[in-house]
């Protein structure tokens, strides 16, 4: 039995949510194994929008389990308040229906304090553009051995010393930038508010996962971000904080990698990318324009306007190599209705050389210049086509092409954020 890994090809906000909940319907089980609640996913399922941040696609979907790997930062009370937004669509998410890691480690209040201070006091060019939502410094404790994880909240005899241990590092910081420091018995309080509402979904993630792979269920995994997010093989330093690459749905969920048997890229037909950092395809004129106001292009959970250009071949094709893609869920094309031409990039000049790489220099990430192959565009509408025969011929070229330059094939094509508006070439799901 096939289990899938589905991770994003370029930057994120690929339309991830979409392709998963579509692929829900095959899973028996989803998990996200990275990330926080700094990314969103947007489900419209039935004529309703469904945002997430921190819990899986599938939640929306009865019948399926849900999961929170370890290696999600967790925040408890963006947690409670998700829940609580679900329910008021008619979504009751019960701790039969989701599991949380017990070892995953918490976002505190601290930790979004501190990340909004930092980006505050950064000047031009070194501040980084994150949501603000403290997952990087969650991250930074956890690695620094330092985090309360969820399984703490259950302890009240070892939690005071874990706090003080996590105030030791924080308190300095705090007077370094001229703030309060925080109070001890005031943090444990904001713990024990909130840990008889998130200690039930408490589960040995691992081992239901293990079990669910031995009965043969179907198990799909969910990346947050994008691979050029990633904070080994992206746009280093203008990254996230996790690696969000295929291999880390083993390590952030505890299965070993062989219950991995396809990873599907989600890949927008152009490229976005949100916050600071090198965009070599950026387009900051009527086309960047075009794209923005024709893919609605703002983010699902800061509202941020996206900068938007040209699909970039180079970036996809590195990312299919560091994930492993099996295949690509191209989505977004009946964005680029209407142009009458568009281009894709190939290559890059670095220095007066040719290059089909992005380099890992932050400087030469930012001097490389793209080069062009320019096709026709199309006039009629791609939006909505559930088979290659409705789509121009010019586009159907168009996906040829990105194909044989990514070193990829499509597997499932989007054409509409409505689930049924999807070609499927090849299930990843298969037997």
């Amino acid at each position: 039995m096939t289990n899938v890994v589905v991770v994003g090809s370029q930057w994120g906000d690929e339309g991830k949510g979409k392709i998963v909940d579509w692929l829900s319907e095959r899973a028996d089980v989803v998990v996200r194994f990275q990330g926080g609640h700094n990314a969103g996913h947007t489900l419209v399922i039935d004529g309703v929008s469904y945002k997430l941040s921190l819990l899986p696609s599938g939640v929306v979907r009865g019948g399926k389990l849900s999961v929170i790997g370890n290696g999600v930062v967790f925040d408890p009370h963006a947690f409670v308040a998700e829940l609580e937004r679900l329910a008021e669509l008619g979504v009751d998410v019960t701790p039969e229906r989701l599991k949380i890691a017990e070892n995953t480690a918490l976002i505190l209040s601290v930790h979004g304090e501190l990340d909004r201070m930092r980006e505050e006091k950064a000047g031009k060019g070194t501040r980084i553009g994150t949501t603000g939502r403290g997952i990087g410094p969650a991250y930074e404790d956890k690695v620094g051995r330092r985090a309360i994880r969820l399984m703490d909240l259950a302890d009240p005899d070892t939690l005071p010393a874990k706090v003080d241990r996590l105030l030791a590092h924080h308190n300095p910081l705090r007077r370094g930038l001229g703030v309060a420091e925080v109070d001890a018995a005031a943090l444990l309080g904001e713990l024990g508010d909130v840990a008889d509402k998130v200690l039930p979904y408490m589960d040995r993630v691992w081992k239901v996962l293990d079990d669910a792979r031995r009965d043969g269920r179907r198990i799909l995994f969910e990346g947050a971000q994008g691979t050029l997010l990633d904070i080994d093989h992206g746009t280093y330093p203008f990254v996230t904080s996790s690696n969000t690459v295929a291999g880390q749905a083993a390590t952030g969920s505890g299965v070993g990698p062989g219950a991995i048997g396809y990873v599907l890229g989600i890949t927008k037909a152009y490229t976005t990318r949100v916050g600071e950092g090198p965009f070599p395809t950026e387009q900051d004129n009527e086309i960047g324009a075009f794209l923005g106001e024709q893919g609605r292009e703002f983010g699902t959970v800061t509202g941020r306007k996206r900068r938007c250009g040209w699909f970039d071949a180079v970036l996809v094709r590195q990312a299919v190599a560091a994930n492993g893609i099996d295949g690509i869920a191209l989505t977004k094309l009946d964005v680029l209705d209407g142009l009458d031409e568009i281009r894709i990039c190939t290559g890059y000049r670095l220095d007066g050389q040719t290059i089909d790489y992005l380099p890992a220099s932050q400087g030469a990430q930012a001097r490389v210049e793209p080069i062009y192959e320019t096709l026709e565009g199309w006039k009629s509408s791609t939006r909505g086509a559930r088979s290659w025969a409705a789509l121009p011929a010019q586009a159907v070229k168009y996906v040829r092409l990105v194909e044989e330059l990514i070193g990829a094939p499509v597997a499932l094509l989007s054409t509409s954020p409505e689930r049924e508006d999807t070609i499927l070439v090849t299930d990843p799901f298969r037997d």
